[in-house]
């Protein structure tokens, strides 16, 4: 079992910056690709970005390519999400998922609680 808790949320003007963190406690996150998904209201939830265990590749949507930036540390059991030039859709509550790298939710077993960005206009 691995428990996710994320932090870092918050409300930021348009072009402002954020800095998403999960903690990962049970088990070590070096053998799953981590990934943070978002979740507009009324939306389907979405692959923001992932980073997989198996070379640190990062993959990002097309929309947030060159704006987060995903990392993670094995050693402290953490991953982040970097989130640059903020636009008004980033608006969605972001939820770490530890799992097998997919675009779809159901290859990710283990998910934390959600924490809520919101951008102002």
């Amino acid at each position: 079992q691995v428990q996710l808790v994320e932090s870092g949320g918050g409300l930021v003007q348009t072009g402002g910056s954020l800095r998403l963190s999960c903690a990962a406690k049970g088990r070590t996150i070096s053998s799953y690709t981590m990934a943070w998904f978002r979740q507009a209201p009324g939306k389907e939830r979405e692959l923001v970005a992932a980073i997989r265990q198996s070379d640190g590749s990062a993959y990002y949507i097309d929309s947030v390519k060159g704006r987060f930036t995903i990392s993670r540390d094995n050693a402290k059991n953490t991953v982040n999400l970097q989130m640059d030039s903020l636009k008004p859709e980033d608006t969605a509550a972001y939820y770490c998922a530890a799992g097998s790298f997919s675009f779809v939710r159901t290859s990710y077993a283990y998910w934390g609680q959600g924490t809520q960005v919101t951008v102002s206009s």
